[in-house]
This record gives structure tokens, sequence and C-alpha cells, in this order.
């Protein structure tokens, strides 16, 4: 197909104010992705848009295998609560609420 650009699970982004780390999960609009390497504000970074990631989660969220999951952008963490959030995908593996990250399937 010459209009086949590249498969889409990796997307150069513009990092946002403050910049962002290695591994950590952000909303780029509408798109959520998880940051392939550091990036200074406004530079472009590249971000995961699929696979399964270990993600901080709201502590007092238990979450259980195949829930859907929300990104709380106010915390920026994973939620279970989806009003206010934005679906990211599904958990993978049950966490229970006092935990501090959780496995989620990232799928836009």
């Amino acid at each position: 197909m010459r209009n086949y650009v590249h498969p889409g699970d990796t997307l150069d982004l513009t990092a946002p104010a403050g910049g962002i780390a290695s591994g950590e999960g952000f909303l780029f609009g509408d798109i959520f992705g998880v940051a392939a390497m550091n990036a200074a504000p406004g530079a472009l970074v590249a971000v995961k848009v699929a696979g399964v990631f270990r993600l901080p989660k709201v502590a007092a969220s238990g979450l259980t295998e195949g829930q859907k999951v929300y990104w709380s952008a106010a915390e920026r963490k994973v939620t279970g609560t989806a009003s206010g959030n934005t679906l990211i995908g599904h958990c993978t593996k049950a966490a229970a609420a006092g935990t501090a990250d959780v496995l989620v399937r990232v799928s836009n």
C-alpha cells in the first residue's frame, strides 16, 4: 500500500508543559500514551500508545482483571472511575485498594 505510514503503536507527540519522564503516562489531547524517553516541554517525544504497562493508580481504587480503566488527568493516575476521566484500556491483573500501581493494557 502506498499510503501505509507505520504500525501506529508508537507516535511522536509534543511533550507537555513541564516536560515528561520516560515511563510516565499522559494524555495528549484525547490520546493516552506512555513516554518512551525523557523530553523537555514542547520537544517531540516517542509515545507508546499500545501495549501493557505498569502505571500508578489511585490508591483508593481497587481494580479487577479485565475491568475498563481510566486516566485521571488531575492525579495523573489510573482509576476505575469513568466519570470525568478518559478510558485508556483494561486492567490485566487485579490490584487491591491501597496498592500503588496496576498493569494496564493500553488501547486507544
